[in-house]
């Protein structure tokens, strides 16, 4: 039996990888373009893009393992059952259900791994892409580009035309501060200072016009320096209880968890089920291999889909309930009562 239990996970091991590894990297590749996309709106190098992928691969493996390992396990038990192999295993006096003992297994580790990945890795992984991102779109407010027109500066309007280094030279500053005030400045050097995270635009020898609907004041100034007071989105980076316990009040969380929890028990509770379909005789049933993936894979993500739109926990326990005593009872009808 140990024998045969080596010979059906490493037959399990071989598909899986043929499956899992070109879907890790469509999905990746799909991850990267969607990464690259944020180019339009921050700079990144290479090297912070692979590191954004990084934080990607945490969610890339969740959403493809589970399918992975349907998809795995139907071809594994049908090639089984083609060539003869489970017919001969029957002969020799091994049960069905002892069949699926090693497959039973590698389910509960794959769901283990799942249930780490979403409760551990996930939130991890999306805080540090959003803190990068945050972090990134504030460097690209100050990064004044000489010669471009719109660029904004707090509330201000910047046009530069040179600069070097972080020394700016010609510099005109607009800012509307409501629908009758208008403020105009001219200076013909400038410097960007940050102290304790607070910006600066350090204006030197230039002139300015304020404009009301009652009044034009003109004032010329040695030095004058402009600060950002537009606020800031700082991020704010949770702890994993404390991200999780936020699901008491919020309702979107919630769902997510439930959505998490019930994909994350997919190769758990999908061994039976699938088992019942490709577990077969070939010289009395036919296989319909991949209907046997489309249909069990479409079941599983309707009921998480629905869990994460309207679920709760009894809800949760219902389906969880509902497809492994459906599995069993198929498994049992199909296949138990012959082998």
């Amino acid at each position: 039996m140990v024998n045969a239990r080596a010979y059906i996970s490493s037959n399990f091991t071989k598909a899986f990888l043929t499956i899992f590894l070109p879907f890790f990297l469509i999905i990746s590749l799909v991850y990267l373009v969607k990464i690259s996309s944020l180019t339009s709106q921050i700079q990144i190098t290479f090297g912070e893009l692979m590191m954004l992928y990084l934080y990607s691969v945490p969610d890339i493996i969740f959403y493809t393992l589970p399918i992975s390992f349907v998809a795995s396990l139907a071809n594994v038990l049908i090639k089984l059952s083609t060539d003869n192999e489970l017919i001969a295993l029957y002969a020799l006096g091994l049960e069905s259900k002892k069949v699926l003992q090693s497959l039973r297994l590698l389910g509960f580790l794959f769901s283990i791994l799942l249930l780490t990945i979403s409760f551990l890795g996930m939130p991890l992984s999306k805080q540090f892409y959003s803190s990068f991102k945050e972090t990134k779109k504030a460097e690209a407010k100050l990064n004044i580009v000489a010669g471009k027109l719109g660029q904004k500066f707090g509330e201000y309007y910047v046009y530069v035309k040179d600069k070097q280094d972080n020394d700016f030279h010609n510099i005109v500053i607009y800012n509307r501060t409501d629908k009758n005030d208008e403020q105009f400045f001219a200076a013909k050097k400038g410097n960007l200072l940050k102290k304790e995270n607070i910006t600066s635009f350090l204006l030197t020898d230039g002139y300015g016009y304020t404009y009301s609907k009652d009044k034009l004041q003109q004032a010329k100034y040695q030095t004058l320096e402009v600060f950002d007071k537009v606020k800031k989105n700082n991020f704010h980076f949770q702890g994993i209880l404390d991200f999780w316990e936020q699901a008491k009040k919020d309702k979107g969380k919630l769902h997510k968890l439930l959505f998490y929890i019930f994909v994350s028990l997919i190769p758990l509770i999908s061994v039976y089920l699938v088992a019942a379909f490709t577990m077969i005789n070939p010289r009395y049933q036919s296989h319909n291999t991949f209907v046997v993936i489309f249909a069990t894979v479409l079941l599983f993500y309707a009921l998480a889909s629905s869990l994460q739109k309207w679920g709760s926990f009894p809800m949760l326990f219902a389906a969880i309930i509902f497809t492994s005593v459906l599995g069993r009872w198929l498994f049992h009808k199909r296949v138990v009562r012959y082998f």
